[in-house]
């Protein structure tokens, strides 16, 4: 009998002492940030218009965080659409809700509402983004979200350029015409020498009614993007009134690139004149490194690259332009690689000798060479053999958002 009491009384113990934990856990101080999704008035390539920003920039914020880290964001819907937010390529284990996709994981947030979302970081480390994911407001509603190590950990290559001072920098904004202009956008960081490049995409109209046309018609929407309704007809070079972004380095030096296409649906070709790259993570991951002289990213892509300042002091072009036979135009957009010190700057620059945008085996090559890092550090569990049968189902929601 005394036994009993004893192993009921351990077991109440045990189970005040969990519920004590749980409550600690739940209280502990989650950091938060606080979103509005709005419109604002933005010039870019000679063309006004009111785009969907959150809290008024574009690109959107950048959200800085460690591996494991968590994060709350609530967001605030003052636009004229419904919108949800999805943090691309984060796990978020357990924590569906927060995922994004509008009516697949949950009810997009409606105009005047307000939604907490909770970023649980696991095993993501590198370069990643977020992006609305309610038709296609993520056109113009996107931001980087950087990942670094551990704390107590490193990356595991060589560490680029330290503690140096970079001064934050303008967006450039090129040439990538048609139905949209496409601009890469790059953002220095202070702590070590690195920069997050956007390819993104400037569309001359409201992308909401192109998609809304599209639907309706159930067409190709880059043939919407075109129509003389939608004044996108025009295909100009137009040179932006805030110039073309030149990123100062010093020779000798590694820098990182965060390198993400926000491009809406094509996939893109990147070089820099007379410059290797060397990729060392994608997607959030760290990959086995590789050599390239270009670099083929698809729409929501995101890598880290490292590109060592190891030629002649001078300038050079950065560039990209669509890959994929698009059925428009096929110009280029371009930024500028500018070395420090005293020399004589070039008249004219030569473009890398980008792929053409038809060249499959480029692409193909590019993609095959990927390889998880599988260190010690990084491990890579791929089951080699199947125990166990599972049956998955697909269901619809129907709760009425």
């Amino acid at each position: 009998m005394e036994l009993l009491k004893l192993k009921v009384l351990l077991e109440l113990h045990g189970f005040l002492l969990l519920n004590v934990l749980i409550l600690c856990r739940a209280t502990e101080s989650v950091p938060s940030v606080n979103w509005v999704v709005e419109e604002t008035w933005y010039t870019r390539l000679c063309r006004k218009q009111k785009i969907l920003t959150v809290n008024g920039l574009f690109p959107g914020p950048a959200l800085y965080m460690q591996k494991g880290d968590t994060l709350k964001v609530n967001v605030e819907n003052q636009g004229k659409y419904i919108i949800s937010i999805h943090w691309h390529g984060v796990k978020q284990p357990r924590n569906p809700w927060s995922d994004g996709p509008a009516y697949i994981t949950r009810c997009p947030i409606k105009p005047g509402a307000n939604f907490s979302c909770e970023i649980i970081l696991s095993s993501e480390e590198g370069t990643l983004w977020w992006n609305a994911h309610s038709d296609w407001s993520r056109a113009t509603v996107h931001g980087p979200i950087i990942i670094y190590p551990q704390r107590g950990t490193n990356y595991p290559f060589p560490k680029p350029l330290a503690e140096v001072p970079i001064a934050l920098v303008p967006y450039l904004y090129a040439i990538y015409e048609v139905e949209y202009q496409a601009y890469l956008a790059f953002a220095i960081f202070v702590l070590i020498a690195w920069a997050y490049i956007y390819i993104a995409s400037w569309h001359k109209g409201d992308v909401m009614e192109m998609i809304n046309r599209t639907l309706r018609s159930a067409g190709d929407p880059r043939q919407q993007m075109l129509s003389p309704s939608m004044d996108n007809q025009d295909t100009y070079m137009i040179i932006p009134n805030k110039g073309t972004f030149r990123m100062a380095v010093d020779h000798g030096r590694t820098y990182l690139l965060r390198l993400i296409n926000s491009i809406m649906n094509d996939e893109m070709f990147f070089m820099v004149s007379n410059h290797n790259l060397t990729i060392v993570g994608i997607e959030g991951a760290y990959v086995k490194p590789i050599k390239t002289s270009y670099i083929m990213i698809t729409p929501g892509q995101t890598m880290d690259v490292l590109i060592k300042a190891d030629q002649p002091p001078d300038q050079y072009y950065m560039a990209a332009r669509a890959y994929a036979g698009v059925v428009f135009g096929n110009t280029t957009t371009t930024a500028i690689l500018q070395y420090s010190g005293n020399y004589t700057a070039p008249s004219k620059l030569l473009l890398p000798n980008l792929p053409n945008f038809t060249d499959i085996d480029s692409a193909t090559n590019f993609t095959q060479r990927f390889r998880a890092l599988a260190s010690k550090d990084h491990p890579i569990d791929v089951p080699r053999s199947i125990d166990t049968q599972l049956l998955i189902t697909i269901s619809m929601n129907d709760f009425p958002c």
